[in-house]
């Protein structure tokens, strides 16, 4: 059962509030930002050129048709040919870009391992692409390479009754509903053909890319069973969508699961990396630029959370539908192309408070839920 999501829901894209964000400033050894964070580079590369961030590891920044408009993607050295983590959106926009880059800037070197950290369009979307044309296994999650091909097998088909009933119980008007029904099966039309085959990671697998021995290291919440990449050799962690630097991953309560607790799962991943992984790596992001500053990072995602919850408990004094609490959780106006967005947030922050005993939800005789203050 899909969503309904479209890829550009997947970021709060500093909507929340209390979401305090970077104000880069010159500075000798990197621009500074928010809580510590410094970030080492004054350019970002252009769609088709690579810069090397530490030897062997390349940048590649790949435009996105969203609001959010960018992703980056790593290439590493790998003997006689590089590896590929994340793959950019299945468009042909970003195959011919891709082409460019294999024609002009990889030496004529094949990509030789794929990698994606998650199922989200941007990151797996021509995964089925590369796997293809380089005979190249794919590897990511099991959790997420089922729930890609669970999603993507919605294309075309009508929204089924128990997500209908998911919305309206979160409080959606029959409008709403409508528009929901539009968009359902949208996630895979960016996604191309995904292999039948793949190679699973899991948390703690350890592997060798070229020279250096890199570590799966497993985060949920934001999607089932995310997989970023730490090298210690090299001082690395190639973050994908777990930890971004400037904007909050969307961590959304979902039709598929609607007894699910992912904020809980986000909290308490953000809570094991930053106890498992030091301080001095430098992270490459999915989304804005590669940083320094992981725990402080991590330690702002969670507080940025735990404030949210706060600030809902403070309003369920009296009976909420999920729809009415946006404004505890997001800075602007939530508009209808970020609604169900902020639909799932809201309802993985009331689920959470739920589970920690803080609140309770009744179900009214048209099928809605509320939720008010224990």
């Amino acid at each position: 059962m899909s969503d309904g999501f479209n890829d550009q829901d997947k970021h709060s894209a500093d909507e929340k509030v209390g979401n305090d964000q970077a104000h880069p400033q010159t500075h000798p050894q990197g621009r500074q930002g928010a809580h510590g964070m410094r970030y080492p580079f004054d350019d970002i590369p252009e769609p088709a050129q690579l810069k090397e961030v530490v030897p062997g590891i390349f940048w590649v920044r790949m435009k996105l048709p969203y609001t959010l408009d960018h992703i980056n993607l790593w290439l590493i050295e790998n003997g006689d040919g590089y590896a590929l983590v994340d793959t950019g959106v299945g468009n042909d926009e970003t195959k011919a870009t891709w082409r460019e880059i294999i024609a002009t800037q990889l030496g004529g070197k094949p990509i030789n391992k794929l990698i994606v950290t998650h199922l989200h369009p941007d990151h797996v979307g021509l995964a089925g692409w590369f796997s293809r044309k380089f005979r190249v296994p794919l590897e990511m999650s099991r959790t997420d390479y089922l729930m890609c091909k669970n999603l993507t097998g919605d294309t075309g088909k009508e929204a089924p009754e128990e997500a209908i009933d998911f919305y309206r119980a979160a409080g959606f008007s029959e409008e709403g509903l409508d528009r929901y029904r539009q968009r359902f099966g949208g996630f895979g039309d960016s996604i191309s053909r995904l292999p039948d085959q793949f190679v699973r990671l899991k948390d703690g697998d350890e592997f060798k890319i070229g020279e250096h021995i890199w570590q799966a290291v497993e985060g949920s919440g934001h999607a089932p069973e995310h997989i970023a990449l730490y090298c210690a050799d090299l001082k690395v962690l190639i973050s994908g969508d777990q930890v971004l630097p400037r904007i909050s991953s969307n961590v959304s309560l979902h039709p598929t699961e609607p007894q699910g607790n992912p904020l809980q799962d986000w909290i308490d991943s953000c809570a094991k990396i930053k106890q498992r992984l030091p301080n001095d790596v430098m992270v490459l992001p999915a989304h804005n630029e590669p940083f320094y500053g992981l725990h402080e990072r991590l330690q702002s995602l969670i507080d940025g959370h735990e404030k949210g919850l706060k600030r809902l408990l403070n309003i369920l004094d009296e009976p909420k539908r999920s729809v009415d609490v946006f404004s505890a959780l997001f800075k602007r106006r939530i508009g209808a192309a970020v609604y169900f967005m902020a639909t799932g947030e809201s309802l993985a922050h009331l689920a959470c408070l739920c589970v920690r005993g803080q609140i309770a939800v009744t179900r009214d005789d048209k099928g809605v839920d509320w939720y008010q203050k224990v």
